[in-house]
């Protein structure tokens, strides 16, 4: 991996400029404007991402509205998030000839390796469901619903939901690592009756699992956060340089309408 890849933590945005600065730093990277980079972050206010191509309708506008809760969608696939009680990172970083399954592998063994520095007992998936036949179901909505190859995983259920994009050269992955149950709140803002909104809520709640579920206590972001950065350095073998917000690169004015 690059010896120029960066590390930086932006704190609380909202979903809009979340997406769109992963948007242009990946679009900086294929331009060669910018080095690779590991961002971690949270959302304020509370979130929902829509996947690239999922419908709007499938969310209650109304609902979001009066609860204060935005809704963005993400330039990645995948299906809907509710932005919570967890720390969300994405990584661009150059496809260098590697297929999509290669990197996701890749980025799982970095992720699980500072994972299991506060749960050594994390996995990683090895299976992977017919995702065409999935998304026909209502149950797919979220995308916490179901665990593919290369997952990570607690005791069978999905600790991490990831989504990843190819934009010319680059490689966007985002990444939602659960910490608290704030995500299970999703259901509420579905457009679907209350009987189907239940049994998807039990459905994530049988799928998910977060840190402070396995590890019986409150769980902080930076703390997840240096396990993460520490996992990446020691699977890849690199020394991240940390950024600072006046050093993030954003493209505006550079970027090509």
């Amino acid at each position: 991996m690059s010896a120029a890849f960066g590390f930086l933590d932006t704190g609380a945005h909202d979903g809009a400029w979340n997406m769109d600065s992963d948007l242009r730093r990946a679009e900086a990277l294929d331009a060669g404007r910018a080095a690779p980079l590991l961002r971690v972050y949270h959302w304020k206010p509370w979130c929902i991402s829509l996947g690239r191509h999922q419908k709007d309708e499938e969310i209650d506008r109304t609902r979001t509205a009066a609860d204060g809760i935005g809704v963005v969608r993400r330039p990645t696939g995948g299906r809907a998030i509710l932005h919570a009680e967890e720390l969300t990172y994405s990584i661009v970083m150059p496809s260098e000839g590697r297929g999509v399954m290669e990197v996701y592998r890749l980025i799982s063994e970095a992720l699980t390796a500072g994972l299991k520095l506060l749960v050594p007992e994390i996995d990683i998936a090895k299976a992977q469901p017919d995702f065409q036949k999935l998304y026909r179901e209502p149950g797919s909505i979220p995308c916490f619903s179901s665990s593919a190859r290369y997952e990570i995983e607690f005791g069978g259920k999905k600790l991490v939901g990831r989504a990843q994009r190819r934009i010319g050269s680059a490689v966007l992955q985002h990444g939602s690592i659960l910490i608290g149950e704030a995500h299970l709140g999703l259901a509420d803002y579905l457009a679907v009756d209350d009987e189907v909104k239940e049994q998807l809520r039990q459905d994530m709640r049988r799928h998910t699992i977060t840190l402070e579920d396995i590890m019986q206590r409150p769980v902080g972001r930076d703390e997840v956060r240096d396990a993460v950065r520490a996992g990446f350095e020691q699977a890849w073998g690199l020394h991240f340089s940390t950024l600072h917000d006046n050093e993030y690169i954003h493209v505006d004015e550079e970027r090509e309408e």
